[in-house]
């Protein structure tokens, strides 16, 4: 789930979203916005598994649990940032 495996693809992995996450996370936003982004960019690809919003959630978890993002007045923020 975390990685990707025998029976998830790459794309799939909670990894491969939260890169995507902060890939288009170039200044704080709302946790609408950043998931509209995470599809625009991810729409942009070929052969990219569907995103469902709670793998999208997971994925947001997994970086504040990671310490890589923060969440600051309603907005998703970068650590550090």
């Amino acid at each position: 789930m975390i990685l990707p495996g025998k029976h998830l693809r790459p794309d799939r992995a909670l990894l491969s979203v939260g890169g995507d996450i902060l890939s288009v996370l170039g200044e704080p936003a709302p946790v609408s916005d950043v998931w509209e982004r995470v599809l625009a960019e991810r729409a942009g690809r070929q052969n990219v598994s569907p995103l469902p919003f709670d793998w999208f959630v997971l994925a947001v978890s997994l970086l504040y649990a990671m310490g890589a993002v923060d969440m600051v007045d309603g907005l998703i923020v970068r650590a550090g940032g």
